[in-house]
């Protein structure tokens, strides 16, 4: 018997903890950059999970590789050696530059470590007093107590205080703020190459070149969290390489699974170096699945040619999204790099996001105005065309409401 939304949401209804604003449709099945709900409607997918089905649903590769490994073996714990935590942590370090890995199970986990490594390096080089952090508004990096500490927005926050103490948060737009801001107490500073939740807000070269410097000058590491940006996105394997930005410690998730769930902080030699046995740990992370799938996303990162497919179609991206902006002035910028787009709209973006799902495409919501697009990496122009054009007709009929 078919299962139907009404089915779904009642169920969950009463027995799922209502901490979702989930909007009005189930998904059963995907293709590529397609998904099915339960009336086998199909929907264009602009969203992946929210930047997570990086080689687009069901990709048949990814899906070999999991079958294989979950008839295989699953989990055995870090109490043992595997064969496929060495080998994607070999294969980030290349893309990287950073020699070091720590799996963990999410993005938020793998800030959670950063913030811990960074704290810890500190401690070992003596300087036990230097247990501060700078994180910037608008910024975004999980909601673990303290992820959450150097997320930005109060309105995640205010429930859940008092958080981690000594948090210094500064504009973006600043340079002098961020070189005012740290301190000889500054553990380091935490920031997204582009903000994800915060609008699609690519830090400028001149925040970057400040970044550098105030970190050299004092010793303070730099977090880059590259959760969202990351392996790829943005048309470079990470973004703090497009600005230049020399990271000691990379918070990686999303993406490295292709919908396994699977982190990974990414640690300085120097910083590596500081890190004892027992430091921290993860009953799962690093698990067989889950590097195992990171193996084959990043395989197809390095090998199969997605960094330039990614630079192609970006360019085609920006070039749609420009001409809809020039078309529809309740769109007063494009951001983003790759396929990480961000349309910056006038009014609140919820109308857009739910005219364009009746139409059949997926897009969401971020920082109220901003519609996202974080298509899968694998995206063809003609689908951004097809994208395009139904965000055209939506702007189009909203555009009138609004004049009124």
């Amino acid at each position: 018997m078919r299962v139907t939304l009404d089915d779904i949401r009642a169920r969950e209804l009463r027995h799922v903890l209502q901490t979702y604003k989930r909007q009005p449709v189930a998904f059963v099945r995907g293709s590529g950059a397609r998904l099915f709900d339960t009336d086998g409607r199909e929907y264009l997918d602009f969203v992946s999970g929210i930047g997570v089905t990086s080689l687009g649903h069901a990709h048949p590769g990814l899906t070999a590789a999991i079958a294989d490994q979950a008839a295989t073996l699953l989990h055995t714990s870090n109490l043992y050696y595997h064969p496929f935590q060495a080998e994607a942590a070999a294969r980030l370090s290349e893309l990287s530059g950073l020699t070091r890995t720590f799996f963990c199970n999410s993005g938020t986990e793998a800030v959670e470590a950063c913030l811990k490594f960074a704290r810890r390096y500190w401690y070992t080089q003596g300087a036990k007093d230097r247990t501060e952090f700078v994180a910037l508004e608008g910024g975004f990096a999980g909601r673990t107590f303290g992820s959450l500490s150097v997320t930005h927005d109060e309105h995640y926050r205010a429930p859940f205080a008092p958080l981690l103490a000594g948090v210094t948060f500064v504009d973006p737009a600043s340079p002098d703020a961020l070189t005012a801001a740290v301190t000889t107490r500054t553990v380091a500073v935490i920031a997204e190459p582009i903000q994800g939740e915060g609008g699609i807000r690519p830090l400028s070269p001149a925040f970057a070149a400040a970044l550098n410097d105030v970190c050299a000058r004092t010793g303070t590491l730099y977090i880059a969290d590259e959760v969202q940006t990351g392996l790829g996105r943005t048309g470079h394997p990470f973004y703090f390489q497009a600005l230049g930005l020399r990271p000691d410690l990379i918070s990686v998730g999303k993406a490295l699974g292709g919908g396994v769930p699977v982190g990974a902080t990414l640690v300085s030699e120097r910083v590596a170096q500081a890190i004892s046995a027992g430091d921290h740990g993860s009953t799962y992370g690093g698990n067989l699945l889950g590097t195992r799938a990171a193996v084959f996303v990043l395989t197809q990162l390095m090998e199969g040619g997605l960094i330039e497919h990614v630079k192609t179609v970006g360019a085609h991206f920006e070039r749609r999204l420009r001409t809809l902006a020039l078309k529809h002035p309740i769109v007063t910028e494009v951001r983003g790099a790759g396929v990480m787009r961000g349309l910056q709209l006038s009014v609140d973006a919820m109308p857009v996001i739910d005219a364009a799902r009746d139409r059949g495409l997926l897009v969401n919501r971020t920082d109220e105005k901003v519609v996202r697009l974080l298509p899968p990496l694998t995206i063809e122009p003609a689908d951004i065309d097809r994208a395009v054009d139904t965000l055209d007709t939506v702007l189009a009929a909203i555009a009138p409401e609004v004049a009124v």
